[in-house]
């Protein structure tokens, strides 16, 4: 994006008041939305961090549901939180949400900190989360930047903005009399009308404050890789085998899934038959899996020995990792 050769600053004032006009008008209904609590905003936070409001929507429904207050989140074991973060990936944003409880209740006697200075020594807390729990549950004027922040900056000021520039110059445009509203609104736009794509600068409320309408924002992106794998679905008497990652394993500690394979292995005499390709993505890998139905005595002993037994009643109830529901919910079991 190319600077412009004269950039001018805008009337901030009625820019906030533009802004904000077609916020109160236009802004989704969400469920975070509808009050201002700090832990309720906090959950939304975490669970919409790289992830799309539509996959967190269900999520967020039952996990309030599950875990009402700080105090239940703290109280529960690990594998009941992952088990209901089940789907929504990063799974290690759900154990450092459930640490933070854990301190929030031990430490701080049960009080959410008010500001983002004590926000930010919470486990999983950081600048930008500490920024909008401030912001929008307690008013505190801290500006927000998020890739819809950041997008929006660039285009209204013709130039791009890279991560230092772009806190600057969210904090300058900041409404300090409405922080949590105004830091919502900036969202809200690059989600909804200034997008990545095809920007609707037609309805955008900040068009005539905006040097770069439908610029190109676009970061450079590696490119995907691409993996082949196999996985055994093993059944019996409305029973599945699952085996689980260790505690140790880099990713997805703990959580249960079905058997890997190796891919170009020799085929199983016994019963073994291929019942589907399954494709899967997570952050820059798309998979490819071939699902192939086996005997429990075509896995390795190590496998037979990580694993067990799960009655078909009892699966959604285990941490199950985002490919292993997948597979489960397309076939199902018995």
């Amino acid at each position: 994006m190319a600077k412009p050769s004269q950039p001018r600053e805008p009337d901030i004032s009625s820019l906030r008041q533009a802004l904000l006009g077609w916020y109160a008008a236009h802004k989704r209904d969400l469920p975070w939305r509808r009050d201002r609590d700090a832990y309720r905003v906090w959950i939304s936070e975490i669970m919409l961090q790289q992830t799309r409001v539509a996959a967190v929507l269900e999520h967020y429904r039952i996990f309030l549901e599950a875990f009402p207050t700080v105090a239940a989140l703290a109280a529960a074991p690990e594998d009941y939180v992952l088990t209901l973060w089940s789907g929504l990936g990063y799974y290690r944003r759900a154990r450092m949400l459930h640490r933070a409880a854990k301190f929030v209740i031990a430490e701080l006697d049960g009080l959410i900190p008010r500001d983002t200075e004590g926000l930010r020594k919470l486990p999983g807390v950081g600048r930008y989360t500490a920024a909008a729990i401030a912001s929008i549950a307690y008013n505190e004027s801290a500006a927000v930047v998020d890739g819809n922040v950041e997008r929006v900056l660039s285009r209204m000021d013709g130039q791009p903005r890279d991560d230092g520039s772009a806190w600057l110059r969210a904090g300058q445009l900041l409404d300090p009399a409405h922080p949590g509203d105004w830091n919502q609104a900036m969202m809200e736009l690059g989600a909804t009308v200034c997008t990545p794509l095809n920007p609707q600068c037609l309805v955008c409320p900040v068009r005539q404050w905006c040097l770069a309408p439908g610029a190109e924002t676009r970061k450079p992106q590696a490119a995907r890789k691409r993996v082949r794998m196999a996985r055994a679905l093993v059944e019996h008497r409305q029973r599945v085998y699952l085996v689980q990652r260790p505690s140790t394993a880099v990713k997805m500690a703990g959580m249960w899934e079905l058997p890997e394979l190796t891919v170009g292995r020799e085929p199983h005499a016994e019963a073994e038959r291929e019942l589907y390709v399954v494709r899967h993505s997570i952050t820059d890998t798309d998979y490819e899996v071939r699902v192939l139905q086996l005997p429990l005595g075509a896995l390795t002993a190590a496998q037979r020995k990580a694993g067990r037994w799960v009655e078909r009643e009892d699966v959604w109830k285990l941490p199950l990792t985002g490919l292993t529901r997948k597979i489960l919910r397309r076939k199902p079991l018995g």
